[in-house]
């Protein structure tokens, strides 16, 4: 058995209470011997519920570790949680990245690409594979039209900041890299944002608080729109399982800080309406 260790700001959040059981039935899929064991929170009570770490740890029947370094030297694998709070991925990862164990660190992978980068070299330098991605990346109906040259997402969340992410990971999976430039509107609650790339491609995204993730691709002789409902999540847990045990990325990395590039040029065209952000 190969034990997992979960690194977290705080444990009792949705992403750190999911993952458990689609580890295990992922595992039972692929026959692959993974377990949580180990769990390491920097705070000791969740900000969204109050469960302590030693309380979640007990539903979990996980062992909470009293350092981070603890739980690096016990786990084989790692996983660095902390979905919302970007802005602590570096700091867990300038400890965890030393152990040169697999890692997957969670979305969103950095606040802004300039960390992002300093994660990857990090990761060069203590020869560390790791990789990251929002779970929309394995949405099955992305795969329903091949090489489009644009494409339309739509999508929601508490805030555009936190959840940019899922849209964009969509986007460079389907158009790829060079990210050129965005421009952003403002209508009522919604931000619509459009992108445009090196190549020529181009995407929109529509963002707004309530609003279900969907697609809409268009190639030279096929265009489809379909709203994304397929088990992503399940997805991403099965890809990185398969990464824990063979060590084999799915993608490209680059295009994790692509993605990045991104999250933070759509954040600046929604700042800034009406202005071109060029890269």
């Amino acid at each position: 058995m190969k034990k997992i260790g979960f690194v977290d700001y705080y444990l009792s959040e949705w992403h750190a209470n999911n993952y458990p059981a689609w580890i295990e039935e992922a595992c039972a899929n692929a026959g692959l011997d993974y377990k949580l064991c180990y769990a390491w929170a920097e705070l000791d009570t969740s900000l969204i519920d109050n469960v302590t770490t030693d309380e979640w740890c007990e539903k979990f029947g996980v062992e909470k570790c009293a350092t981070i370094e603890e739980l690096c030297e016990k786990s084989d694998v790692i996983v660095v949680l902390s979905p919302s709070y970007p802005e602590k991925h570096l700091p867990y990862a300038e400890v965890v990245l030393k152990y040169g164990k697999r890692t997957y660190i969670d979305k969103t992978f950095a606040p802004d690409y300039e960390t992002a980068c300093k994660i990857f070299e990090l990761g060069e330098k203590y020869g560390t594979p790791f990789f990251s991605s929002s779970a929309l990346r394995f949405a099955t109906e992305l795969d329903s039209v091949k090489d489009p040259l644009n494409i339309v997402t739509t999508g929601g969340g508490r805030t555009l900041d936190e959840y940019a992410v899922h849209q964009c990971e969509m986007i460079v999976k389907k158009l790829g890299m060079g990210v050129k430039s965005t421009i952003a509107y403002n209508q009522g609650a919604q931000t619509i944002v459009k992108i445009d790339f090196e190549s020529g491609k181009g995407a929109t995204l529509t963002y707004g608080q309530n609003m279900p993730f969907s697609v809409y691709m268009q190639a030279e002789n096929d265009m489809r729109w379909t709203q994304v409902t397929s088990p992503f999540f399940k997805g991403l847990i099965a890809d990185m399982l398969n990464f824990f045990e063979t060590g084999d990325i799915s993608f490209d990395v680059n295009e994790t800080k692509e993605v990045i590039k991104l999250v933070e040029m759509v954040i600046a065209a929604r700042n800034n309406p009406g202005v071109l952000i060029e890269r």
